[in-house]
């Protein structure tokens, strides 16, 4: 049903003559709350943006390079369902990747098909960036897609992820205060509400406990979501099970 406002609006648009011009998404959505998308959803954005004329480009910045542990890229992550239909699976037209990219280090990528590059030279604009980064950069660059594979970090968001899952899930069984807990990897969320059926956010709450997690623990979470009740939970990818015990 959510993907049916994409739909609607590539209609509305097309309707009067004119053309998508792109369809920018995070495959992974952390300001929302920690949000993966349904099974099928960005497939279906994705064709009715294409046949408005426009192209699917995904933000990796945050959720890229193997946070989500099941796969590299947050727009893989229903693609990797075994039941998954071949024709749904999808493969954006543009990737951005950036802060993670260098582990610190400033430096960010744009990724894209040999089509797409052709059309922009095409057009006979002259392209450049006032930091155009530098070897220092992109040897840091270099340096972090080493360490990921070499040490199997996408593995370890998975498993270290996946019990971080189970200990949360632990915590919510003994308290009232955990609504849900999602998301996959290193990207998760936990919705902290103040009654686990009526799921009244408990805004202030989270807050204080994102305090007192920083001040007394010197344990860095950050809060999300449209009521700021969702505590998100993004360990360094080298984060271990010794560390989430």
């Amino acid at each position: 049903q959510y993907s049916a406002y994409v739909e609607d609006a590539c209609q509305d648009i097309t309707s009067n003559g004119d053309t998508v011009s792109a369809f920018l998404m995070e495959g992974g959505m952390s300001v929302a709350g920690v949000i993966l998308p349904p099974k099928s959803y960005i497939s279906r954005c994705v064709r009715a943006v294409r046949d408005a004329g426009g192209l699917y480009i995904a933000d990796e910045v945050q959720t890229g390079f193997g946070r989500l542990g099941k796969c590299m890229w947050a727009f893989e992550y229903s693609n990797d369902d075994s039941d998954y239909d071949d024709d749904d699976k999808v493969l954006p037209d543009i990737v951005t990747v950036g802060k993670p990219f260098g582990n610190g280090m400033p430096i960010a990528a744009v990724i894209t098909t040999p089509k797409v590059a052709s059309a922009f030279e095409s057009l006979g604009v002259e392209y450049f960036n006032t930091f155009a980064a530098s070897p220092v950069c992109c040897a840091a660059g270099l340096s972090m897609l080493h360490v990921l594979s070499k040490y199997e970090l996408q593995k370890n968001a998975l498993e270290v992820g996946s019990l971080l899952m189970k200990l949360f899930s632990e915590v919510k069984a003994r308290h009232g205060w955990i609504g849900d807990i999602r998301g996959s990897g290193f990207f998760l969320g936990i919705e902290l509400v103040r009654n686990q059926q009526t799921l009244e956010p408990a805004t202030e709450e989270t807050s204080f406990v994102c305090s007192v997690l920083k001040e007394k623990y010197r344990v860095l979470t950050s809060i999300d979501g449209f009521h700021e009740n969702v505590v998100v939970v993004k360990p360094p990818m080298v984060f271990t099970k010794e560390d989430a015990a």
